[in-house]
């Protein structure tokens, strides 16, 4: 297989969430030599052809398996890269299985990740960062990369992640199970984005994320 890549690399950027678009958009900006956004079509398929779709998994806490056959099945998507937090043996696994080239961590910084595209573009298939590695835990203290619904309102990413889920009406039993976290986890994380948001209920909570676009 050769080893040349098209410069700069074409990349479709895939979330129902414009605000994660465009913060992922933002990110690849600097690379725009080695890497092209040739498409942002918010929760939509694109019509044309890409090398790269790079598919964020905010809002859904695990890879989603309707969606990731949806991506994988659109003939335009090129090869697709799932970029999320949950690392679990069994998502990897399953995404790889399905036919995903890549499944990566979001903690890799912006060049990190461009490495990841470029090695896709070439057939790799990476799981982790660029070097084809789980990573390490010095790796995963660093931010993580983009943006997402409620930054500006201070929630972190996961909180607002958190948000997203209780606003789409799943319930904690469910949250926890899809984000891989325990109940007393994640009851730490709903206190810790109430406080930030200024709610105190759950419907109060629904009601910010309906009118915040987190959902």
């Amino acid at each position: 297989m050769s080893s040349t890549l098209p410069k700069p690399l074409r990349v479709r950027l895939r979330n129902d969430f414009e605000v994660v678009v465009a913060g992922l958009e933002a990110m690849l900006a600097p690379y725009s030599d080695r890497v092209s956004v040739v498409s942002t079509k918010v929760g939509e398929d694109g019509d044309e052809h890409v090398d790269v779709t790079l598919y964020d998994t905010f809002g859904l806490a695990q890879v989603d398996g309707e969606e990731v056959d949806k991506v994988l099945n659109d003939p335009t998507s090129g090869k697709v890269v799932v970029f999320t937090w949950n690392m679990q043996d069994s998502l990897v696994h399953t995404s790889i299985r399905k036919g995903c080239h890549g499944y990566i961590d979001k903690s890799v910084g912006a060049q990190e990740l461009v490495e990841c595209l470029e090695a896709v573009g070439r057939g790799s298939v990476l799981v982790g960062g660029s070097g084809g590695r789980p990573l390490s835990s010095g790796d995963a203290v660093r931010p993580v990369a983009g943006a997402w619904p409620g930054q500006d309102a201070g929630l972190t990413a996961r909180e607002a992640e958190v948000i997203a889920l209780i606003t789409r009406g799943f319930t904690n039993e469910e949250i926890a199970r899809r984000a891989y976290i325990s109940i007393n986890t994640l009851k730490s994380y709903i206190r810790s984005a109430y406080r930030r948001i200024g709610v105190e209920r759950r419907s109060q909570a629904v009601r910010w994320g309906i009118e915040h676009g987190v959902g």
